[in-house]
């Protein structure tokens, strides 16, 4: 899986924005913090739910089971949204 080519990331003052193109079925902005701009980064390239929290795991000093249970809701979260090409 992989983020859509048609949602552009952009960051605003301390916020992660994801912003979907005119070709995108979604319309709104979805805002996030530095967690999911790193799960966003993640997602330029194609990758797996599992690659992901483990680039997580080491990125941040958080408890594994944490980490796992954010990326999966982001990434469900992003599915939702039509965001992820599978």
């Amino acid at each position: 899986m992989k983020l859509k080519q048609e949602f552009v990331v952009t960051n605003v003052a301390t916020e992660t924005v994801l912003v979907p193109t005119g070709s995108a079925s979604f319309h709104g902005v979805v805002r996030g913090n530095k967690t999911l701009a790193a799960i966003l980064d993640l997602l330029k390239e194609d990758t797996t739910e599992d690659a992901v929290a483990a680039a997580m795991c080491e990125r941040f000093d958080a408890p594994e089971e944490n980490i796992r249970r954010d990326v999966s809701r982001a990434i469900r979260e992003l599915r939702g949204i039509g965001a992820l090409e599978e």
